[in-house]
C-alpha cells in the first residue's frame, strides 16, 4: 500500500510524520539513540525483516537523520550514528514515551526509566516553554500563523482558522 506524501503540506507535524509515518522508524531511532547501531543488532532487537530495516535506514540516512560510519575495514562494516538532526529527535521520542507510559504501561509499570545524568534523578519528560520554563499544554496555548503557513492539502480548514487568530493578534 502506498501512502500519500505529506512533504508538501504546510504543517511541520505533517512533514515530520512523512518521515516517521510508521512505528519501525521511531523504534530504529530509539535503538540508535541508546546505542544499538549495527545492522544485525538492530534487526535482532526489532525483529523486522532485513529488507524493511534496510529501507528505513536508507531513508534516515538520505534525510540526514543518521549517517553511516565505518567500524571495520575488512570485511567492510558500518554502523549507524545519529546526526545533530537525529539527536534532536530524542526529546520527541521521550515525550511519546512519557505519554505511552501514562496511558499504556503494563500493570507492572513502564518498561524503561530515564535517568537525568545532571541531577541523577529518574525524570518524566515534559514539554516546557523556552521563555518561562512552564509546562506547555493544549489548554494554555494558541496556534498563530507562521511565515510558512498556507491553505492547501492538509490545512484547508486549519489554515484559515489559524490565519483568523492572527488577524486578532
Amino acid at each position: 500500500m502506498t501512502r500519500t506524501p505529506l512533504s508538501a503540506v504546510a504543517c511541520s507535524i505533517a512533514r515530520a510524520t512523512d518521515l516517521f509515518g510508521d512505528a519501525w522508524t521511531a523504534l530504529i531511532m530509539r535503538d540508535v539513540l541508546v546505542g544499538i547501531r549495527r545492522f544485525d543488532e538492530l534487526a535482532k532487537d526489532l525483529g523486522l525483516s532485513r529488507k524493511v530495516l534496510a529501507a528505513r535506514l536508507a531513508r534516515l540516512v538520505d534525510e540526514g537523520v543518521l549517517t553511516r560510519e565505518r567500524y571495520q575495514v575488512s570485511p567492510p562494516r558500518e554502523e549507524y550514528v545519529a546526526t545533530e538532526k537525529g539527536r534532536e529527535l530524542y526529546p520527541v521520542l521521550l515525550a511519546l514515551m512519557a505519554w505511552g507510559d501514562k496511558w499504556y504501561a503494563a500493570p507492572a509499570g513502564p518498561p524503561a526509566l530515564i535517568r537525568h545524568e545532571a541531577c541523577g534523578h529518574v525524570a518524566t519528560p515534559v514539554v516546557v516553554c523556552d521563555a518561562c520554563r512552564e509546562p506547555v499544554t493544549v489548554g494554555d496555548t494558541t496556534q498563530l500563523p507562521g511565515p510558512g503557513g498556507r491553505v492547501g492539502p492538509g490545512t484547508r480548514v486549519l489554515g484559515p482558522m489559524i490565519a483568523a487568530r492572527g488577524e486578532g493578534a
